[in-house]
């Protein structure tokens, strides 16, 4: 599915990441690695295979798509220091061709020596051309300019004819500013109320579907 803000073209994909193919430029919000062993440790019995999840999509985008530069939307990983961290180290030592930013989260704690150690370019945001990149969306968007943020993890509820209900994850579209699902599992959803006028595109297992509508609820 694709979007154009600012006249520059946008691929919005169902493993919930974003990418400008004309700039080569990836984008990910809200990676949350570490946030399974998090739970596991708190007595949580969450399947060590989700890991391996989230590192798989990440890898198999990167390989699709080919991207010059991948940006992470903040909270790319959940807490404190642990093996997870070791499996993005080697994604970023792999595709040393590619160039790897972060957008301080505030879930990104570690140290910044650890992140450059890992291949990791942190700012507190990242400006490209009209575009803004923050974690959080800003409340205040300079004009002429269009941000693109991450952090609440947007779902929009779709209600059926029957009175049956589904929440999804979602791309949500406002006037000046884009706010992206989050990637990792197990992160949650916070629900939206678009407006009109705002575009909503609702995530399947297989594909990214526009749903903007007065019927949403």
């Amino acid at each position: 599915m694709r979007i154009e803000i600012l006249e520059v073209a946008m691929a919005m994909y169902p493993e919930k990441i974003l990418f400008l193919p004309d700039k080569k430029i990836l984008l990910i919000a809200d990676l949350h690695f570490g946030k399974i062993n998090h739970f596991r440790k708190s007595g949580i019995a969450v399947p060590m295979r989700a890991n391996m999840k989230n590192a798989s999509l990440l890898i198999d985008a990167i390989n699709f798509l080919k991207p010059d530069r991948v940006i992470f939307l903040g909270d790319l990983f959940h807490s404190a220091y642990n093996q997870e961290w070791e499996t993005v180290a080697q994604i970023t030592h792999h595709f040393s061709a590619c160039s790897f930013e972060l957008v301080i989260g505030n879930h990104d704690i570690l140290s910044l020596e650890k992140y450059g150690k890992n291949l990791l370019k942190v700012s507190h945001e990242v400006a490209i051309g009209s575009f803004i990149l923050t974690h959080e969306p800003l409340k205040d968007v300079p004009t002429g300019m269009y941000n693109i943020a991450g952090h609440i993890h947007p779902g929009v509820r779709l209600k059926g004819g029957a009175g049956q209900s589904l929440m999804l994850p979602c791309f949500y579209f406002r006037n000046n500013q884009a706010i992206l699902p989050a990637f990792g599992s197990f992160t949650g959803m916070a629900k939206i109320n678009p407006q009109k006028g705002e575009r909503v595109f609702a995530i399947t297992k297989d594909n990214v579907i526009d749903v903007s509508s007065p019927a949403l609820s």
